[in-house]
C-alpha cells in the first residue's frame, strides 16, 4: 500500500475537533435564537391578547365620551411644553375637571384586567396622526409611575405605519429603555358601534425577569455543549482507526474491483464482489456496505419507479385537461347569448392563470325583464379555487332565480360558504340585476373591484360603489344595495383584480390607469372588441412573463332601438 504523508486517522481526528468545536458553536446559537424567539414570541401573544381583551371589556360609550373630551381639550395646543411645574398643573387639571364616577368605573375596568393578567401597565390613550403622538386617557395604575390623564408621549417611530392605519392595532414589540428596561408592549384598538376606532388599549410587560433568565440559559448552554464536545471528541478519535479507516480501506478496495468488472461488461459476479466482504461495524460505514450491495436491486427499481411517475404525471395532465374543459363549459361561451334579445349586447371572457381557475362570471335571465350579472374571484388558484368557485356560482344562481334581491343573494350565500369553510377560503363578488324595461340596474358588491361605465358620448368612468365584506370571510355579514341607470349606448364593464394587476417581466403593475386608457382607445366598442382589446394591451404590456392571476371581464351595452 502507497505511503501517505499524513494518515487519514489523523486527518480526521483534527477536522473531528474542528468541526466538533464548530457544531458546538452552531448549537448553542441556534438552541438560543430558538428559546430566545419562544420566550419574545410567548410574551408578544400574551401581551396582545391582554391588549384585545381590554379593548373588548371596557365601555365604549365611556371610552368614546373621555376620548372626545380630552381630545378637545390636546387638539387646541397639541405636543405642548411647559415652563414650569405650575404650568404643566395647570394643563393636567383642565383633564382632571372632566372626571367623575363614569371615570372612576373605566379605570376601575382596567385594573380589574391589570391585575387578573400581572401586566407591568395597561393604559387607554388617544393616538394623534397629525402630531405622531398618544395622549393618555386612563392609566390603570395607583403607582408614583402613573401617568395623569392629558400626559402626551411621542408615538415610536418603528409605529407610524400603526398609527397610519389604527384599526389594525399595534402590533406587540420589545424595546429596552434607560427608563423602563426591558418591556414588551401592544396595542388593540377599541371601535364604537360604527366600526370607527375611538382609542387603543395599550400594555406593557416587564421582561427584565426574562432577559436574565436568557443570559443564564445562555451561560449554562455553552458550558454544557464544551464539556460535551470533548468528551464525545476523544471517544470518536479513540474507535476511528479500528471502526473506519480498516472498512474503509475494504470497500474502496472492492468498488475499485466492481467499476473494473463493469467496465469490462462482466454481469456475472458484479454484486459477489460485495458479498465477499463481511462489514458488520454496526454504523453508517455499514450502512455504506449495504447501499453498494443492493446498489444493482435500487437502481433497477428506481428505473421502475420513473416510469410509473410518469404515466402517473401524465393521467393527472390528461384530467386537468377535462377539468380545464369542465370549467370551460360551466360559464356561458356561446355569443350571442340571447339573439332574439335587441335591447343589449352582452359578451365576457376568463383567462385562468393555471389549468383550472377561482375567477367566473355568469349571466342569465332572471325573468324576461330582468338580466342577472355575476363576477367574482375567489382567493387562491387551481383545483380548490375552482371547486369553490363552482359552489359559489350554483349558490349564487340559485339565490337569484327564486327572485331574491342581490343584497339578500350575497348575505345568504356569505351564510352557506362560512358553514364548514375549514379551508378559510373567500370569494370577492360583484352582482348587480338589470332591469331591461327602464334601464335600472340594482347592484351591490363583496369586496369586489369597482365598475367602470361609460355613458353615451362619453369615456369609461370608474363607478365608486359602496362595497361590503368578501363572502365565506365573516357569518352574518350585512350588504349595501345600490342602484344606478343605463340607457342606449351607455356600457357597464366588469372585471376581476387580474386585470389591474397584471404584471410584466420587472414586477410592474398594469394597473386601473391603463386598464381605462385601454376601454377608451374605442369606448363606443361592441362588448366583444372592448374585452378583446383590454386584453390585447394586457398582453403587449405582459410580454414574455408568467401569468400570476386569472384575467376575467364581462361588459353589457345597451342598444339603441331606434
Amino acid at each position: 500500500m502507497k505511503k501517505v504523508r499524513c494518515s487519514l486517522s489523523r486527518k480526521v481526528a483534527m477536522m473531528i475537533l474542528l468541526f466538533a468545536f464548530l457544531l458546538a458553536a452552531a448549537a448553542a446559537f441556534v438552541s438560543y435564537y430558538i428559546f430566545s424567539n419562544t420566550v419574545d414570541n410567548y410574551y408578544s401573544q400574551v401581551t396582545m391578547s391582554v391588549a384585545k381583551t381590554a379593548a373588548a371589556v371596557v365601555d365604549k360609550d365611556l371610552t368614546a365620551y373621555y376620548t372626545e373630551a380630552f381630545k378637545e381639550i390636546y387638539l387646541a395646543d397639541p405636543a405642548p411644553e411647559w415652563e414650569s411645574e405650575e404650568e404643566h398643573a395647570a394643563y393636567l387639571a383642565e383633564y382632571d375637571a372632566l372626571k367623575g364616577e363614569d371615570y372612576q368605573r373605566l379605570f376601575d375596568t382596567l385594573n380589574r384586567v391589570k391585575e387578573a393578567n400581572s401586566v407591568l401597565s395597561l393604559y387607554i390613550v388617544y393616538m394623534d396622526q397629525q402630531s405622531k403622538t398618544c395622549v393618555y386617557i386612563v392609566d390603570a395604575d395607583t403607582s408614583k409611575w402613573a401617568c395623569p390623564a392629558g400626559t402626551w408621549d411621542i408615538v415610536y417611530e418603528q409605529n407610524y405605519e400603526a398609527l397610519a392605519h389604527p384599526e389594525g392595532g399595534f402590533p406587540a414589540y420589545i424595546t429596552d429603555t434607560d427608563a423602563f428596561g426591558w418591556l414588551c408592549s401592544a396595542g388593540a384598538p377599541i371601535f364604537d358601534e360604527g366600526g370607527n376606532v375611538i382609542a387603543h388599549a395599550m400594555v406593557d410587560i416587564s421582561m427584565e425577569a426574562v432577559m436574565k433568565e436568557r443570559y443564564a440559559y445562555l451561560l449554562k448552554l455553552v458550558v454544557l455543549l464544551a464539556v460535551l464536545t470533548v468528551i464525545l471528541t476523544l471517544f470518536v478519535i479513540y474507535w476511528m482507526n479500528r471502526a473506519v479507516v480498516r472498512p474503509i480501506d475494504m470497500l474502496t478496495f472492492s468498488a475499485s474491483q466492481y467499476v473494473q468488472k463493469k467496465a469490462e461488461g462482466s454481469k456475472e459476479g458484479e454484486i459477489l464482489v460485495f458479498d465477499k466482504l463481511k462489514i458488520r461495524t454496526g454504523d453508517e460505514i455499514e450502512n455504506l456496505f449495504d447501499a453498494f450491495h443492493q446498489m444493482e436491486e435500487d437502481i433497477n427499481q428506481y428505473i421502475e419507479d420513473i416510469t410509473f411517475v410518469t404515466a402517473e404525471k401524465e393521467r393527472i395532465g390528461a384530467e386537468l385537461n377535462v377539468a380545464t374543459q369542465i370549467q370551460a363549459d360551466m360559464l356561458p361561451r356561446i355569443f350571442p347569448p340571447f339573439p332574439d334579445r335587441k335591447e343589449f349586447d352582452i359578451f365576457a371572457s376568463m383567462h385562468p392563470a393555471k389549468e383550472v381557475g377561482g375567477d367566473f362570471y355568469d349571466f342569465f335571465l332572471v325573468d324576461e325583464d330582468h338580466l342577472a350579472l355575476v363576477i367574482a374571484d375567489v382567493s387562491g388558484k387551481g383545483v380548490p379555487a375552482a371547486l369553490f368557485m363552482v359552489i359559489t356560482k350554483t349558490l349564487i344562481k340559485n339565490q337569484m332565480m327564486m327572485g331574491t334581491s342581490p343584497k339578500a343573494a350575497l348575505e345568504a350565500v356569505n351564510n352557506q360558504l362560512c358553514e364548514n369553510n375549514e379551508a378559510e377560503m373567500f370569494v370577492t363578488v360583484w352582482l348587480g340585476v338589470y332591469e331591461i324595461s327602464t334601464g335600472k340596474v340594482r347592484a351591490a358588491n363583496a369586496g369586489h373591484e369597482y365598475p367602470a361605465i361609460r355613458r353615451k358620448g362619453g369615456s369609461f368612468e370608474l363607478f365608486k360603489e359602496p362595497h361590503g365584506f368578501v363572502l365565506a370571510g365573516m357569518e352574518n355579514a350585512r350588504y349595501r344595495e345600490y342602484e344606478f341607470e343605463l340607457h342606449a349606448g351607455d356600457t357597464l364593464f366588469v372585471y376581476t383584480d387580474g386585470v389591474p394587476e397584471a404584471t410584466d417581466a420587472v414586477q410592474t403593475l398594469f394597473g386601473t390607469g391603463r386598464m381605462m386608457e385601454a376601454l377608451n382607445k374605442a369606448p363606443d366598442a361592441n362588448p366583444k372588441n372592448l374585452i378583446e382589446g383590454v386584453k390585447n394591451d394586457i398582453d403587449r404590456f405582459v410580454g414574455e412573463a408568467m401569468q400570476f392571476d386569472d384575467i376575467t371581464m364581462l361588459a353589457v351595452q345597451v342598444l339603441d332601438q331606434e
